[in-house]
C-alpha cells in the first residue's frame, strides 16, 4: 500500500461502474472485485491512516475493509453511492481498532512528502516543506477533525456525501469542517 502524499480518488467516481462491479462479483466474477480493489485501495488506506495514523494498522484495516465487502458485498445498496459505503466501512473499523488500542499511537514519521516535480528547486523545498507541516499538524488533530477535513479535501466529497458516511447533518459536517480548518490553521501559523 502507498502512503497518503497523493490525492485520492475524489467522492463522485462512476457509480454506476461500481454498481455494475458489484452485480458482477455477485454473479461469481472475482475479476470485477478485484477491480473495485485496484479502484479504491488507496483511498481505503488513506482514510484508514488519516484515523490510525500508523501505516501498518492501515494496511491492516484496509485488508480487513476489503474482506468485509467480499463478505457482505449483497447487504450493499445500490441506491446509495459505492465510495459512501466502503468509506464508512473504512471508518468504522478504524474506529474499532483505535479503541481497542485504548487511546491514539504515536506518529509515523516516514511520510513521504510530495513535491512539485515541474518546479524549480526552491518551489520544491517549499511545497515538500509545507506539505510535511500540513501532515503533522493533521496528524496531531483529535480523529473527528482528520476525517473530516480528509473527506472534503482529500476525498473531494460533498457535504451530502460527507453527511452519508459519517452518519450526521449536513450541518453539522460544515460546524465541524470550520472548526477543524480553525484548529488546522492554529497550527500552521508560518503558512497562514
Amino acid at each position: 500500500m502507498r502512503s497518503p502524499t497523493s490525492a485520492a480518488v475524489a467522492c463522485t467516481s462512476d457509480e454506476d461502474d461500481d454498481r455494475l462491479l458489484i452485480d458482477r462479483y455477485l454473479s461469481g466474477d472475482r475479476q470485477a472485485f478485484t477491480a473495485l480493489v485496484v479502484r479504491y485501495q488507496r483511498v481505503v488506506y488513506n482514510a484508514a491512516f488519516w484515523i490510525l495514523r500508523k501505516h501498518e494498522d492501515a494496511n491492516d484495516i484496509s485488508q480487513t475493509v476489503f474482506l468485509k465487502v467480499a463478505e457482505r458485498a449483497e447487504e450493499y445498496d445500490p441506491r446509495y453511492k459505492f465510495f459512501s459505503w466502503i468509506y464508512r466501512i473504512t471508518v468504522n473499523e478504524s474506529l474499532n481498532l483505535q479503541r481497542r488500542h485504548g487511546r491514539e499511537d504515536e506518529l509515523d514519521d516516514d511520510v513521504d512528502p510530495a513535491g512539485d516535480e515541474g518546479a524549480g528547486p526552491e518551489r520544491q523545498a517549499i511545497a515538500a516543506q509545507l506539505s510535511r507541516d500540513l501532515r503533522r499538524a493533521m496528524l496531531t488533530l483529535p480523529t473527528h477533525d482528520r476525517m473530516v477535513l480528509t473527506l472534503r479535501h482529500f476525498s473531494e466529497c460533498s457535504y451530502e456525501d460527507m453527511a452519508q458516511i459519517l452518519d450526521i447533518d449536513e450541518k453539522t459536517v460544515k460546524s465541524r469542517l470550520f472548526e477543524a480548518r480553525r484548529r488546522l490553521r492554529g497550527l500552521l501559523p508560518a503558512w497562514s
